[in-house]
């Protein structure tokens, strides 16, 4: 009786005791690779964006430059950026800046051109985020439109932002990289934060 006892316990212990050193070698083992495709995941993820968000822009008929000369249409004001909605049908979404520092959302069809509609941002930090954007663009020879037209000879536009670092410049994307449009000349140059642009064209 005793040595069935013995037996029995050892027979847990040796359960116990390799449940928990298969833990801990199933922890060792799958603990990096576990880590390396939740993180290409994630990579993978952003490549798709950015590939959707080309296929579109590429696919649209209407270009940034005309997106921005259609909201400025619709509604007058100063654009300070223009970006292709990747979610839904092609849109492009363009921001208007009144005088008063008042933004409005212009959304605009990238296949015909047509205005969806507007609508104006009721946020008091945006009014001052919109002032900003005024002050930063006194004095600028190159508005949206035209630094969009000069960054389409890098590639297809996709975004057009106000970049109000010191100096103030246009970010644009294309779908061949990033690049900083001059305020004053509309002189294009490579973005070199932008890690995956191409080398070539660094000067125009």
């Amino acid at each position: 009786m005793k040595r069935n006892i013995v037996i029995a316990t050892v027979a847990a212990a040796a359960l116990i005791g390799g449940g928990t050193v298969a833990a801990y070698a199933t922890g060792d083992d799958d603990s990096a690779p576990t880590q390396r495709p939740s993180n290409a995941r994630v990579a993978d993820d952003r490549d798709d964006d950015t590939s959707e968000v080309r296929a579109q822009a590429e696919a649209a008929e209407v270009t940034a430059a005309d997106a921005i000369a259609a909201a400025l249409q619709h509604t007058p004001g100063t654009a300070v950026s223009a970006d292709l909605d990747d979610a839904g049908p092609k849109v492009w979404e363009v921001n208007v800046v009144k005088g008063d520092g008042a933004e409005y959302d212009v959304r605009v069809s990238a296949d015909d051109g047509k205005v969806l509609g507007a609508q104006r941002d009721d946020d008091d930090d945006d009014d001052n985020d919109g002032r900003e954007d005024l002050a930063a663009l006194k004095g600028a020879g190159v508005d949206a439109r035209e630094a969009a037209q000069a960054a389409a000879a890098k590639g297809t536009v996709t975004d057009v932002d106000l970049d109000d670092d010191r100096p103030a410049a246009w970010s644009v994307d294309t779908t061949k990289g990033e690049w900083k449009v001059d305020l004053k000349t509309g002189k294009v140059t490579q973005d070199h934060d932008d890690q995956d642009g191409q080398d070539d064209g660094d000067d125009d």
